[in-house]
């Protein structure tokens, strides 16, 4: 799935009014699972490396497969859930929630390219017959079924929080969202 439409469902599903900062770790933990990603594409991108080779070498190298193995790990977003059920603290609920809601998402989604989310405990990689990216398998009736269900998302939570930082950042994110598109014609 495309990060904004991670960070709609994550805020949508944990976000909470009355709690500011449960909203925040909300957005945070539906972003961590791709943020290394951000970091390590758009540092090489930056630096002068080409989308092909990101994507196509850098992407599936042991070090970055490495660091996507830690950070898409169910057991330890599992492990995290359980510590702020235990320790009473909403915030954390929400930060390892969205983060395992962004794992229960992209596992059906990615086709060659998906992460080891059962790591430590193994390797073993799902290999989905679904992209939400790649239109040789599917993605032109996946991905329009990912815009709706993050715009619902989006007018949820418009209706929901009336604070004007998360209708911001919603407004902002249904624009990514819808954009995304022209963004992977452009990069594939």
């Amino acid at each position: 799935m495309n990060t904004p439409a991670h960070l709609l469902l994550g805020l949508a599903v944990f976000g909470r009014r009355e709690h500011p900062r449960v909203s925040a770790a909300a957005l945070a933990g539906a972003l961590l699972p791709d943020l290394s990603l951000y970091l390590l594409a758009g540092g090489s991108l930056a630096i002068g490396i080409p989308a092909g080779r990101v994507f196509g070498e850098l992407y599936f190298s042991d070090l970055w497969q490495m660091i996507f193995a830690i950070d898409n790990s169910v057991p330890i977003w599992g492990l995290l859930l359980a510590m702020g059920i235990w320790a009473k603290r909403l915030w954390i609920v929400a930060l390892a929630g969205a983060g395992l809601l962004h794992l229960a998402l992209d596992l059906p989604l990615h086709h060659d390219d998906g992460r080891p989310h059962i790591w430590p405990l193994s390797d073993w990689v799902f290999a989905s017959p679904l992209s939400y990216w790649d239109r040789a398998h599917h993605a032109g009736w996946v991905a329009p079924i990912e815009t709706a269900l993050a715009l619902v998302a989006a007018a949820w939570s418009w209706v929901r929080f009336p604070s004007a930082w998360i209708r911001v950042t919603v407004l902002l994110l249904a624009a990514a969202q819808l954009s995304v598109g022209g963004l992977w014609r452009y990069l594939f």
